[in-house]
């Protein structure tokens, strides 16, 4: 249900160099990248792309713009191109130069910190274009405006030349084209899918701008790019049902909800479906608050408050005999929450997290008023939603005597841990891992292999409970779960009137999924990695979790040996070792499973942490992740298919 109460105004001030204001400069930059775009590894790479795309939109979001083109070009370079004003040119006021070159040599100077110039931003929490400048060896920037383009290039931050005039144009917008510097990033290959996945996002959260992705680096046979369109006119209404996909919903049509309070622009979707889980995923000015904030407490407020009262007055609750909480109505429940804030102060450990207060109220009111009509006027649909919220008060209750059940044994005391596990000596979680590792062969070796000091070891037995199709008193009676609850030492309990995950009495601060190089341990490593991220997802975002990285292969020639994690330094080892002569001289082990290696084979290749390679989980968008899971381990079987078939490592067609 949509309720139109209005938005924003394009500005109708003047755009020019009076608008563009200078915070600060960009010194320090070069000198301390991952301080200002999180990291210098694959994350921080594509946070380039994002910030100068952040421009783009900001345009879109005050009405100027309506077609963005992002193009990965041959050498990893970054073309981003719009139809929006252009950026000024004229001469700054202060600065004595173009706005452009202000705008690309000074951080935190732009339009968007002038309130006339942009109502709302998505590029506050970054640090704008200057930076992606400063951490390119090559920019250029192109500005067509007026009836003319202009040109200016750079390196490594520095003007190479003032902005010139170079010709008339019929076209209006700005093109950025950028090449990172490998003397400063330790990853330089774009990866598609996670440019995708952003503007994919981006599109649905900006609904009626066309953003295109184009791959220069990849050719069909027909000789024509890689790319794909995003393009979304119904903004969350269909961001939640790309998330919901694979899901049995239990409402024909998500509820919708868009309305303005005090400037602040409100935006909800949400969608029940037949599954266990809460998936509550939120944005301010783009950002995605993986945090939450005071937009999430509003929504979450005005959804107890609003079923509630429904409820009661419909006697909804007459015969359940345990006490109705939020959790209880948001079981099941995937949501959106997108809000446009003129000044969001961010606070948390990732700054992530809204902290205006007055943005909790419009959330509240705005939701609250159109749920309220909703329930009155789709009577159907309410009781679907409530007999939802009913089985899940039950349930709730058997979770947690489950819960009570894994968590009464006392982590620290040593009878209350699993009796498979080989616990290490260390008791500073800080210096402990554990492994995971599948099955008591695996386990075994392990155990012998690892250094008992620091490092425990977890056999798991087969392949542990499907979460995503188990409800959640299931989930804590299953074995192999129990025994990492209490061997990793956290609980799960309330805060805020939702389920939380207590992390205070972690025993170990790497977790690593240590499985066969095959389909089966991959299988296993995802049921691992979806109890993960639904019931433990702190553990992920606070970094604990890796994935071990066991060889696939052993290339040997007497007495000579190499190791070998991919097809690649396979062949590039056996053609080492045969020096151009016979390549039968040279025997090739492939590892099917870790119980293959004996102890010291495990240590050397896999456990020591002097020579061993981990991979860190890592969680780029929820919203992709959420989808991603419900699709490989839901009901749905079509999207899976098509998901193993275009990605699988392991499929192989025999002649």
């Amino acid at each position: 249900m949509t309720e139109e109460v209005g938005s924003p105004q394009p500005s109708q001030k003047d755009y020019s160099a009076s608008s563009i204001t200078v915070l600060e400069g960009l010194e320090a930059v070069r000198v301390r990248p991952a301080m200002y775009i999180g990291d210098i590894g694959v994350k921080g790479l594509h946070h380039l792309v994002y910030e100068v795309t952040d421009n783009s939109i900001d345009e879109a979001l005050a009405g100027h713009c309506k077609n963005i083109t992002v193009t990965i070009l041959e050498g990893n370079s970054i073309r981003v191109k719009d139809d929006g004003r252009g950026i000024p040119v004229d001469m700054h006021e202060k600065e004595g130069r173009s706005a452009l070159e202000v705008v690309m040599t000074v951080l935190h100077a732009g339009g968007k910190f002038d309130k006339d110039s942009y109502k709302v931003s998505g590029g506050l929490h970054g640090v704008g274009v200057s930076c992606v400048n400063a951490l390119s060896s090559a920019l250029k920037a192109q500005v067509h405006r007026g009836g003319k383009e202009y040109v200016q290039e750079f390196s490594k931050g520095k003007p190479l030349y003032p902005v010139k005039e170079v010709g008339p144009s019929d076209y209006r917008g700005t093109i950025v084209t950028f090449l990172p510097d490998d003397t400063i990033f330790q990853a330089s290959v774009y990866n598609y899918e996670t440019l995708a996945n952003r503007m994919r996002e981006l599109s649905y959260l900006n609904k009626g701008i066309k953003i295109t992705l184009i791959d220069e680096r990849d050719k069909n046979e027909n000789g024509e790019f890689r790319s794909d369109e995003f393009f979304s006119q119904g903004g969350l209404m269909e961001f939640v049902k790309y998330l919901d996909s694979t899901r049995e919903s239990i409402i024909p049509e998500p509820i919708h909800v868009e309305g303005v309070r005090d400037n602040i622009v409100v935006e909800v979707a949400l969608q029940y479906n037949t599954t266990y889980s809460e998936n509550i995923f939120s944005y301010v000015n783009n950002i995605n608050t993986i945090e939450g904030g005071t937009h999430v407490a509003g929504f979450r407020r005005a959804l107890t408050r609003t079923f509630k009262a429904y409820g009661e007055k419909n006697k909804l609750f007459e015969k359940l005999k345990v006490e109705i909480v939020g959790d209880d109505f948001r079981e099941g429940l995937t949501a959106i929450i997108s809000v446009k804030v003129p000044e969001p102060q961010f606070e948390g450990q990732t700054k992530t997290k809204l902290g205006n207060n007055e943005v909790a109220g419009a959330v509240e009111q705005v939701f609250g008023e159109v749920l309220n009509n909703y329930l009155e006027e789709n009577p159907k649909q309410a009781k679907f939603i409530f007999d939802k919220v009913v089985l899940a008060a039950t349930a709730r209750h058997a979770a947690r005597k489950a819960r009570e059940m894994v968590q009464r044994k006392g982590a620290f005391s040593g009878g209350g841990l699993p009796g498979k596990l080989a616990d290490c000596a260390s008791k500073d979680p800080y210096l402990s891992e554990i492994f995971l590792v599948e099955g008591d062969s695996a386990g075994g070796t392990a155990k012998q292999g690892r250094d008992r000091n620091i490092q425990a070891i977890l056999p798991l037995r087969g392949k542990i409970l499907n979460v995503e199709k188990a409800m959640e008193h299931k989930i804590y009676e299953n074995e192999e779960i129990k025994n990492m609850f209490t061997a990793l030492g956290v609980k799960i309990g309330t805060v805020d009137d939702h389920k939380a995950l207590d992390t205070e009495k972690l025993r170990y601060h790497k977790i690593v999924i240590m499985c066969d190089a095959d389909v089966d341990g991959s299988h296993i490593t995802t049921l691992i990695l979806t109890f993960f991220f639904r019931y433990m997802k702190d553990l992920i975002e606070k970094g604990h979790i890796y994935i071990a990285q066991p060889p696939l292969y052993l290339v040997k020639k007497g007495k000579d040996q190499q190791y070998c994690w991919n097809d690649v330094q396979r062949e590039q080892a056996t053609e080492l070792f045969a020096k151009g002569g016979s390549r039968d001289s040279v025997h090739v082990q492939r590892y099917k499973g870790l119980g293959e290696m004996n102890a010291e084979q495990l240590w050397e290749t896999t456990m020591n942490p002097a020579t061993r390679s981990l991979r860190r989980i890592t969680i780029e968008s929820a919203a992709v992740a959420d989808h991603t899971f419900s699709m490989l381990m839901g009901d749905e079987v079509p999207p899976r298919r098509e998901f193993i078939e275009a990605n699988a490592k392991y499929a192989r067609v025999d002649a």
